[in-house]
């Protein structure tokens, strides 16, 4: 059996030390301001894209990687002798997966096994986190990507939207919406569901909330993979200090897990959403 190689795009929104710590290896997708084109958490930082977007007035266009960029990623590690198994966003959300089978295909058949996550930011990352305790345990690639994707309609990911600045400017919604949700202070909740967005509750102040998000998750306690859990945000700290310290107290977790989005996930999202990622049993 050959060695095996987990690899996942940037929208995995997994930290630097996870993907360290689990040897994941990453391909970048693109934001871009106007005519300057930056490669996700390689020469931009989430800190930075919003001081861009502030200086020039515009949100980014974010794109995926051609699939002459995923050859270039992959081939290396064929050439090494290594299997890949590749978790990618969600197809309903970005063309990233489509190049990477492309790509796949241009490499003997069952070498590359590439995996839709039906999800986003560490929706993606759990699922990766999942393939990697698998290798652990000494399968094939085509057995992990098997199993790993038994557990993708498993994921449950639910954020809040702090702004709806960047939903309105991205065209998420109308300047009505968008005037009423501010003046308001509606936070709505976003969940993923069958790999696309959809709004859910509409509560008014972040307190009630990000409530919500852990009654969501408190809801499922007694069916709570409790292996990996994540609280993700686009620079929002004191919130997930909060939101941890709430899954601490409440739930038996053995990872729990605080990252940061990535600048493709704020780019859509905006500064201060914060979600609660976790899997199903």
């Amino acid at each position: 059996m050959n060695k095996i190689i987990i690899t996942t795009d940037s929208t995995c929104d997994l930290s630097d030390q996870i993907l360290h710590d689990y040897d994941i290896r990453v391909i970048p997708l693109y934001v871009s301001f106007n005519d300057k084109t930056y490669e996700d958490r390689v020469n931009i930082t989430t800190d930075k894209l919003y001081n861009l977007v502030t200086e020039k007035g515009i949100l980014p266009k974010t794109a995926a990687p051609s699939s002459k960029t995923f050859i270039d990623f992959f081939e290396p590690y064929i050439e090494e002798g290594y299997d890949i198994v590749h978790v990618s966003i969600s197809s309903k959300l970005s063309s990233t997966i489509q190049s990477a089978n492309l790509a796949a295909s241009e490499f003997p058949k069952d070498r590359i096994h590439i995996i839709d996550s039906m999800n986003l930011s560490s929706g993606v990352g759990l699922i990766v986190l999942k393939a990697c305790r698998l290798k652990e345990e000494g399968l094939s690639a085509k057995e992990i990507a098997e199993k790993v994707r038994k557990i993708v309609p498993k994921v449950e990911t639910a954020f809040v939207i702090d702004t709806m600045e960047y939903l309105y400017k991205g065209g998420r919604c109308s300047g009505i919406a968008n005037f009423v949700g501010t003046m308001l202070k509606i936070k709505p909740i976003i969940h993923v569901v069958d790999g696309g967005m959809l709004v859910g509750a509409k509560p008014r102040g972040r307190k009630k909330a990000y409530q919500l998000l852990l009654e969501k998750i408190n809801a499922d306690k007694d069916k709570l993979d409790s292996e990996f859990v994540m609280v993700t945000h686009s620079l929002n700290f004191e919130a997930a200090k909060y939101l941890k310290e709430e899954l601490s107290t409440n739930l038996d977790i053995k990872n729990l897990y605080e990252t940061t989005a990535g600048c493709v996930i704020s780019s859509h999202c905006g500064k201060g959403t914060i979600g609660i990622l976790y899997i199903t049993k």
